[in-house]
């Protein structure tokens, strides 16, 4: 019955916050594994690119959810849904604490609320809906009143939630059961200083390597290539554009998704706000309390 009473602890936050130090510090303070809801630590190879935990952040706290699919594969939401529902089980079985950690809102939402997802549209309904321009997308979404997904101006994004129909069964009135949700309370300059400072490091790392590595595998022309900093980094090798007009534009890039999670987060009346200095001693508290 102990691994049952386990609280599921859910930690969010636009990207650059700060996420995986404190996940990982928890989980080693509290005897916990990491489920990753980064929908972009999915792929495999995609390491620097993708500000995925590192090899030695692994080693030290186990993580889940990272390096599960290629670049080209397809990862519903609901398959995300399914898979860390059953890590947080197997986690709990062995007596451990699951920490869900991650920036994109609806892998979470899909979790703490128990979305029911609808039936995957055939191949022919696709094609239609591929034809569509993302106006049109989000035009539909609105005319069906399916909720827009996190990055409503990603075709595929847009054609994934009509799919499916964006969720059949939706209560966003009550999480579920023993979870504990933070979210990382930044200061908008703060992130900004730390997204220019993550970019400048990206480029210091092997960066290049890695998008020369995918870029002699994939086609760009995949969402999974399309949407992360390899398009930038592709250019800059090219010698369409400087190394410097590549850090800035990663960075503008980086700071548009981290509005748009804040965007979707604030919307999520039972996320408790902290900065980042207060969520050790919140959490601690917490788990006194159980």
């Amino acid at each position: 019955m102990a691994s049952v009473e386990k609280p599921l602890i859910v930690i969010i936050g636009p990207t650059a916050s700060g996420k995986t130090g404190i996940a990982i510090k928890l989980a080693e303070q509290f005897n916990g594994e990491i489920i990753s809801a980064d929908s972009r630590a999915i792929y495999k190879y995609m390491d620097i690119g993708t500000a995925k935990p590192t090899i030695d952040e692994q080693k030290q706290i186990k993580h889940w959810g990272v390096d599960l699919i290629e670049p080209g594969e397809k990862f519903t939401v609901a398959d995300f849904q399914k898979y860390a529902n059953e890590k947080i089980s197997d986690i709990r079985a062995r007596g451990k604490i699951p920490f869900l950690v991650g920036g994109s809102g609806l892998y979470v939402d899909s979790v703490i609320y128990n979305y029911e997802f609808g039936e995957i549209a055939d191949e022919e309904s696709r094609a239609e809906f591929e034809k569509m321009t993302i106006e049109e997308l989000q035009e539909y979404c609105k005319i069906h009143n399916i909720l827009l997904p996190e990055n409503y101006k990603n075709k595929r994004y847009l054609v994934r939630t009509i799919e499916q129909k964006g969720v059949v069964k939706n209560n966003r009135k009550q999480i579920r059961e023993n979870t504990i949700v933070i979210g990382i309370l930044t200061d908008k300059e703060e992130l900004r200083n730390r997204i220019s400072a993550r970019a400048k490091q990206m480029f210091d790392s092997e960066i290049e390597k890695e998008t020369k590595f995918l870029a002699k595998r994939y086609s760009f022309d995949l969402e999974s290539m399309k949407s992360n900093i390899y398009p930038i980094v592709h250019r800059m090798m090219n010698g369409e554009i400087t190394r410097d007009e590549a850090v800035r534009l990663f960075e503008i890039a980086d700071w548009h998704l981290a509005k748009r999670q804040i965007t979707w987060f604030q919307r999520n009346s039972k996320i408790k706000w902290l900065p980042l200095c207060d969520i050790e001693k919140h959490i601690s508290d917490a788990l006194n309390q159980k």
